[in-house]
């Protein structure tokens, strides 16, 4: 083989695996499932407390991403974010990550996340549910350096029974 056409090959696959990288990481995004680390066990005055989060990779390669921030709201406005650092998680794998919450209006955020978390447990209903919205947005920059955000918007309810989960795919 010619010289040229082995330096060209091998720069085509230098190229090509971060690409891929990222690509695979943009769906892995969308395909990842996550709970709660201890199961059963969330309410969202623990989250507001910090805590750890398991993420399971379901797809058969490595996904990486910068940030997971779940962010609550309640009537159009923040109560604040629980934020994961950056993590890559193997295929068909499943990671335990620390978080933390941060907000500006600490003791509004726990008086709504404790009502909510009456409500959900079978309370009754002091605050609107169907305004409590949870924001989740996963970054995951392409080659590192290009913006790609992936955003999922549910209610608080459906978030509560997805952090409570007993199993992921992973276990």
């Amino acid at each position: 083989m010619n010289k040229h056409v082995i330096i060209t090959i091998i720069a085509i696959i230098v190229i090509a695996i971060p690409i891929t990288h990222s690509a695979l990481s943009i769906v892995g995004i969308q395909q990842l499932e996550y709970r709660w680390d201890s199961p059963g066990e969330f309410t969202f005055f623990t989250m507001l407390n910090e805590g750890e989060m398991e993420f399971c990779n379901t797809i058969p390669f490595w996904i990486s991403f910068q940030n997971f921030e779940v962010s609550a709201f309640y009537q159009n406005e923040i109560l604040g974010s629980f934020l994961v650092q950056p993590m890559t998680i193997n295929p068909y794998s499943s990671v335990v990550k620390e978080g933390i919450f941060a907000s500006e209006e600490r003791a509004e955020a726990q008086h709504i996340f404790m009502t909510f978390d009456f409500e959900f447990n079978g309370g009754n209903i002091r605050l609107d549910p169907n305004q409590f919205i949870i924001v989740i947005n996963a970054n995951t920059p392409i080659l590192g350096v290009i913006p790609y955000s992936t955003t999922m918007q549910m209610s608080g309810f459906e978030f509560d029974k997805i952090m409570n989960a007993e199993d992921l795919s992973c276990n």
